[in-house]
């Protein structure tokens, strides 16, 4: 497998396994791109497999069906924690390193979800999980690091891709082999399947040590004073709060309704629907050559009006064709977040290369309270006024960010 070299002023001189280019042409070869993507993929279904099985893992862990929702929120609690206290250590631990033993605490705690014998066990493994899954946000940085700048937001867009894909195929892949065995076998492939990855990372990563000289607390003060210092990564991050909060309440909210009277879609026919998600992978490489031609303005101001257009698409009076507006829609909002997604990576990552790291746990945990606030808003409005009142909530932060873009290109500011 190639290897790919990492920018002289951002790693130790150490010489590096075969996957380096020649000296003064930085580059990332595809088979070390197509791995990091994959990589990505796989990490972060772990925290996505629990979500279409909440009521089989509960009723068999003898967990109340008030509690359920804990299967999920813990693994959101831990990848959280995760973003705001390793991630930032990208810049100042071997990169390396830190992916393998995230991917390693992901592998345990998976294999122990798999066997656990009681609620509370499986809920402890359930938030390590999500501690451990957060070695996808050290890994595209690190994907930031080892592409030159002329091709830095391609690079990170098909990186990017892997992650899509890996979030909107993880319910219907656990739905569909849950359906076959049961919910332990889910957890057990993936714990298998984080220690294959970890195995093929340990040879195919090269290592890069940053040069950042900060304890572990000046690291971690130092990123409110990026936030601050630092329009560029507030405004993306207002941005892509504001888009993935449409994003969440949309995926939260679309299973009630196609369980409901309206469309009476079984288990797998919801984790047939959930398949849609995936063409919105397509978007991050072709929003990275946009970015990477200079074009991130307007192609910023097309995927905030694709998100609104998707929700609005869904309240169109059509009952004979609903469904089929429904399919439009997930392709159109996922089309749209996940251009803005990688819109701001290459916006944020163009900043200092020390402090990309920091820079990449601030952008997403943002994005990431965003999203929980979006899910839980989502249901609380659907259980209350229907689809209807979800997606008019869902609307509001998508027109907030278009509004601020807008007097921002007024004001010579965007």
């Amino acid at each position: 497998m190639d290897r790919v070299k990492i920018a002289e002023a951002e790693c130790t001189p150490a010489p590096q396994p075969a996957l380096l280019k020649a000296p003064r042409e930085p580059d990332v070869s595809l088979g070390a791109i197509l791995t990091l993507a994959a990589a990505c993929g796989l990490i972060v279904a772990n925290i996505y497999y629990a979500q279409p099985l909440i009521a089989e893992i509960a009723r068999s862990l003898g967990l109340a069906p008030a509690a359920a929702g804990l299967i999920v929120t813990m693994s959101q609690i831990g990848y959280g924690a995760g973003l705001f206290f390793i991630v930032p250590l990208g810049d100042l631990v071997e990169n390396r390193r830190l992916i393998l033993t995230s991917i390693a605490i992901s592998a345990v705690a998976l294999a122990g979800a798999a066997f656990a014998p009681s609620a509370g066990i499986f809920l402890a493994c359930a938030g390590l999980i999500g501690l451990g899954s957060v070695a996808v946000q050290i890994l595209i940085p690190l994907a930031a690091n080892l592409a030159p700048d002329a091709t830095r937001g391609r690079v990170v867009g098909m990186v990017s891709s892997g992650l899509m894909i890996g979030i909107m195929a993880a319910r219907p892949v656990s739905s569909f082999i849950a359906a076959q065995t049961t919910w332990r076998v889910v957890f057990a492939f993936s714990a298998a399947a984080m220690a294959a990855l970890a195995a093929v990372l340990s040879r195919a990563l090269p290592t890069r040590a940053p040069h950042t000289k900060m304890t572990y607390l000046e690291l971690m003060s130092s990123m409110v004073h990026l936030a601050r210092a630092t329009p560029i990564l507030r405004r993306r991050s207002f941005y892509q709060a504001c888009l993935f909060f449409g994003f969440s309440l949309f995926w939260t909210t679309i299973p009630l309704l196609l369980a409901g009277p309206q469309h009476r879609l079984t288990q797998n026919g919801i984790a047939l629907f959930a398949l849609v998600g995936v063409s919105g992978a397509i978007a991050a490489p072709l929003a990275g050559r946009v970015a990477d031609r200079g074009w991130s303005q307007p192609a910023t101001c097309v995927a905030m009006l694709l998100v609104l257009a998707g929700l609005l698409v869904t309240l169109l009076p059509t009952p004979g064709s609903s469904l089929a507006l429904l399919v439009i829609a997930a392709v159109v909002i996922d089309f749209g977040v996940q251009t803005n997604l990688v819109l701001g990576y290459r916006a944020v990552f163009a900043l200092a290369p020390e402090t990309r790291g920091r820079v990449n746990g601030v952008y997403l945990a943002s994005l990431f309270a965003a999203g929980a606030m979006g899910s839980a808003l989502g249901a609380w409005a659907y259980a209350r006024g229907g689809w209807g009142l979800a997606c008019c909530v869902g609307l509001v932060p998508p027109l907030l960010a278009l509004a601020r873009f807008a007097i921002g290109v007024v004001r010579g500011k965007e």
